[in-house]
């Protein structure tokens, strides 16, 4: 599909209804035609199946679901690991809200599969001055690294991501408490001494005590550990 039969087919799709719903949600992204997100994702898996390294050269930026639909392209393509990362390279500067970076996050799979390289690849990003440079940190650590061998490095670079921006703080605050479900003891110990701000950490807080992952014991051990 080219440009022209790639709008098409999202006018064709767009809810009104839908475009005020996801505009509600996502304050400040601008051009949102309201198409739903699986419809996005068949279109995007029809794309990777086909010449999806034209589509990811030419592909315009006019919409907040054409900019979505390169994220799921890139996320479906069948290539090396080596290829992917460059597209994830050049897709990362066109995050600027949350659901595009999540929505990106969640179908880079791959990363199950090249962990290590992946891994790598990410800590370039560690030390960036870019609010949604930082969520997509925080978030590809949250679903991918959330393990034995990756745990420690894990809650020590959310601990150091510093940036003020609303998104970074609730990526890394739902970061830490999707690692206090997995990993209570190691996340019980950070949480007692950590360089999170007051938002940050309290949001963490928040999030355990909203999860159904977390017992009720630990709940009211949590809720005495807000800050004031």
């Amino acid at each position: 599909m080219n440009n022209q039969e790639i709008k098409d087919f999202l006018f064709a799709n767009a809810e009104l209804e839908f475009r005020k719903f996801t505009s509600a949600l996502i304050p400040g992204t601008t051009n949102i035609l309201g198409v739903r997100i699986p419809k996005l994702r068949a279109l995007a898996k029809q794309i990777a199946k086909g010449d999806f390294r034209t589509y990811l050269q030419f592909a315009t930026d006019d919409s907040y679901e054409e900019i979505m639909l390169q994220g799921f392209v890139i996320g479906y393509a069948k290539a090396d690991i080596d290829e992917i990362l460059q597209y994830v390279e050049r897709f990362v500067p066109k995050i600027r809200d949350w659901s595009v970076n999540d929505g990106f996050c969640a179908t880079l799979k791959i990363t199950d599969k090249h962990r290590e390289n992946v891994w790598d690849f990410l800590m370039r990003y560690k030390d960036s001055t870019q609010e949604f440079e930082q969520r997509f940190l925080a978030v590809m650590l949250m679903n991918y690294f959330l393990t034995e061998e990756y745990i420690d490095k894990v809650l020590e670079i959310w601990d150091n991501l510093q940036h003020e921006g609303y998104y970074r703080q609730m990526g890394v605050a739902w970061g830490i408490a999707t690692a206090y479900a997995k990993f209570p003891q190691k996340t019980y110990q950070f949480l007692l001494k950590n360089h999170l701000d007051d938002f940050t950490y309290n949001k963490a807080i928040q999030k355990m005590i909203e999860s159904y992952r977390i017992s009720a014991e630990d709940k009211v051990m949590l809720r005495a550990m807000k800050r004031v």
